[in-house]
């Protein structure tokens, strides 16, 4: 019993500090995916919430932008894998698909814009990046014999970039 409850404070640990997904930490640990959910779920039901400690060390560690930021990432995840299912998916006709397809956007447009509210800096730097790529398109397509040299000039200064909007 007591191995038992030293594996939920590590899937604890684990999980706020170290921000592992339930199945990484099931496997870590050597018990289901399940069991770790069951675990969650019942310390949450005690008042133990990990979403939200997990919420709170991030940003007491990492502050705002960095949370949003990995909102935005696991949200981008989530949808490029539902995009992928609903184009692979034989059941689903036609206009069915549109309907999903819309809503998506409708879903990405509102994280997106969400996030750059909350975490302005995350919306900036988005900004600068869709410029400097409008640029590299309109160098490669008007002036493609300075193409290297503005690729060489733009790695470095996106790295100076994200410097600013970090």
């Amino acid at each position: 019993m007591a191995q038992n409850e030293d594996k939920k404070r590590q899937a604890r640990k684990r999980y706020i500090y170290e921000r592992q997904s339930l199945p990484t930490i099931g496997l870590a640990l050597g018990v289901s995916d399940r069991t770790v959910q069951r675990w969650k779920r019942d310390a949450k039901a005690s008042g133990d919430d990990w979403d939200v400690a997990r919420s709170a060390t991030m940003l007491a560690g990492e502050g705002l932008e960095s949370v949003v930021a990995a909102v935005v990432e696991d949200f981008v995840i989530l949808f490029q894998a539902t995009v992928e299912q609903i184009k692979s998916s034989d059941g689903i006709d036609a206009e069915a698909r549109v309907k999903l397809m819309a809503s998506l956007s409708d879903a990405f447009n509102k994280m997106v814009a969400s996030a750059g509210r909350v975490a302005p800096k995350i919306s900036e730097l988005g900004v600068a990046n869709d410029v400097l790529q409008r640029m590299a398109d309109f160098v490669q397509e008007n002036y493609p014999q300075h193409a290297e040299a503005f690729v060489e000039i733009l790695e470095p200064f996106g790295e100076q970039l994200a410097g600013v909007y970090q």
